[in-house]
């Protein structure tokens, strides 16, 4: 019988949602008074294991492990296992889709900011100071670059249209996709960035996106544009954008991951007037799990009729 171990805390509409999807298999739910060994006892004899922490990583090192499918609970894999997971013939799903919808609220929480300089006003509040601001600028008519185009980058295309913004894309492909008025691939990322007002760094970390924003891609942007990253730190060069916030040639940036996590405390990013940091909770949101177990059980109806799920399933060799 397979037997599914979910890993990460739910609730019980959610393992009722898990069983209506595979009636047949056995169900463990991982619960805080559960200790590190009897967790891994569970997890010796899962097909399917939906979460990931420390003790997880480590049962994969059992030569006994059953486990014929991981659903990961976040959308980068980065940090997992991916050569053992790939020579243990293990598929992997995961989480995409369920951040596009509170990340792309960031993305434009952080562009409004910028353009109508609130985070400046948040500052002279707290100043108790009226401020003196100038002329404003505003999103509509302006051209945003979104570098990564997935689910994340689809849904910031489709607002930014309510902005009547023009949108420009990368992607690995290139292909087209609807609210993306041009699509570029890899090796055209400079000239997106030379017709980009603001930039939105959507990449996942792989060995070809590692500081694929470094000092060239910085003096590639429109002076005075905006970069925003809510992908992850490492594709960004720190020590050049420093030097390009610095040197004026970036107007701010709005930055939710760093190279370094936490940020910290002496880092020359938290006293910046042109940069606005926040904690690496882009995706968070109340409504996180609801998405990641709909999207669990689509692939779990999948997996009890003998197919293997396709929802999200990551290109092991990409390391996406």
């Amino acid at each position: 019988m397979d037997k599914i171990v979910v890993v990460n805390p739910v609730k019980d509409h959610h393992l009722d949602q898990i069983r209506a999807a595979a009636p047949a298999f056995e169900l463990v739910a991982s619960d805080v008074r559960f200790s590190e060994q009897e967790l891994l006892h569970h997890l010796e004899d899962a097909t399917v294991v939906v979460g990931w922490n420390a003790v997880t990583a480590s049962f994969l090192r059992q030569p006994n492990a059953r486990v014929r499918w991981i659903q990961h609970w976040g959308a980068g894999v980065e940090h997992l296992p991916l050569a053992d997971i790939q020579a243990r013939d293990i598929v992997l799903t995961n989480a995409t889709g369920v951040h596009a919808a509170p990340i792309s609220e960031t993305i434009f929480a952080m562009l409004l900011a910028f353009t109508r300089q609130l985070h400046t006003a948040i500052r002279s509040q707290q100043e108790r100071s009226w401020g003196k601001y100038g002329e404003l600028g505003e999103l509509h008519g302006r051209t945003l670059g979104i570098i990564g185009v997935g689910a994340i980058g689809e849904e910031t295309a489709r607002i930014a249209k309510a902005f009547d913004m023009r949108v420009l894309g990368v992607r690995r492909s290139g292909l087209a996709t609807p609210n993306v008025d041009r699509m570029y691939d890899m090796p055209q990322l400079h000239e997106l960035l030379s017709e980009s007002d603001f930039v939105v760094n959507c990449l996942p970390h792989t060995a070809e996106t590692k500081h694929i924003m470094d000092k060239a891609a910085f003096d590639a942007m429109k002076d005075a544009s905006y970069y925003i990253n809510i992908g992850r730190g490492a594709t960004t060069d720190t020590a050049a954008l420093l030097q390009a916030l610095t040197d004026g040639k970036l107007a701010g940036a709005g930055l939710d991951v760093f190279e370094e996590e936490p940020l910290p405390a002496d880092h020359p990013l938290w006293q910046m007037e042109n940069v606005i940091v926040t904690p690496h909770n882009a995706g968070s949101t109340y409504r996180y799990t609801d998405r990641l177990i709909d999207i669990f059980t689509a692939n779990l109806e999948q997996y009890a009729a003998g197919i293997t799920p396709s929802i999200n399933r990551v290109e092991l060799k990409l390391g996406y």
